[in-house]
């Protein structure tokens, strides 16, 4: 069984885009959509030209069951196409390593520009973490920024 913790943030400015060693931080364009939610939401994704399948349990507090396979990026594609419902989720992820942790910084683009969320995976929902200066207030509890709600009610529409 796979359980994923995260803590979700948004970004407060862009100092995140640079490094330690000055270096830009490179992201990989993610596209994404949803062929199922309910008891469990079933997402398809491309990760640059790579396809994933993922399957995600309820939020229970930060955690949630999660498993995520790797599909032909051919048939993501076609389901991203055909069977995922619209608008797809556009972005562009970057990991960027404060201390001890990894974070995930998205930014979205189409109906969802303007939006940049950071994440942070943990091991334990009391794990400490240290909290970049670049990372703004605590959206964790917030539905609004869950990626399938987003396709629903796009950042734009709020």
């Amino acid at each position: 069984m796979a359980v994923e913790i995260e803590r979700k943030f948004l970004v407060k400015d862009d100092s995140w885009k640079l490094n330690e060693q000055g270096e830009p931080v490179v992201g990989n364009v993610f596209r994404q959509g949803y062929l199922s939610e309910g008891v469990a939401t079933v997402r398809v994704r491309l990760e640059g030209t790579q396809g994933k399948l993922t399957i995600k349990g309820r939020n229970v507090g930060m955690s949630r069951l999660e498993y995520e396979y790797s599909i032909p990026a051919k048939d993501a594609e076609e389901m991203l196409a055909k069977l995922c419902a619209k608008p797809l989720i556009e972005k562009t992820r970057f990991l960027r390593k404060e201390g001890q942790h990894t974070w995930e910084i998205d930014v979205f683009e189409g109906d969802n520009t303007g939006l940049v969320v950071a994440e942070v995976e943990l091991s334990t929902e009391s794990e400490h973490v240290e909290l970049p200066l670049w990372v703004g207030a605590e959206v964790t509890d917030d539905a609004r920024y869950y990626n399938v709600n987003l396709g629903k009610k796009p950042f734009k529409d709020w």
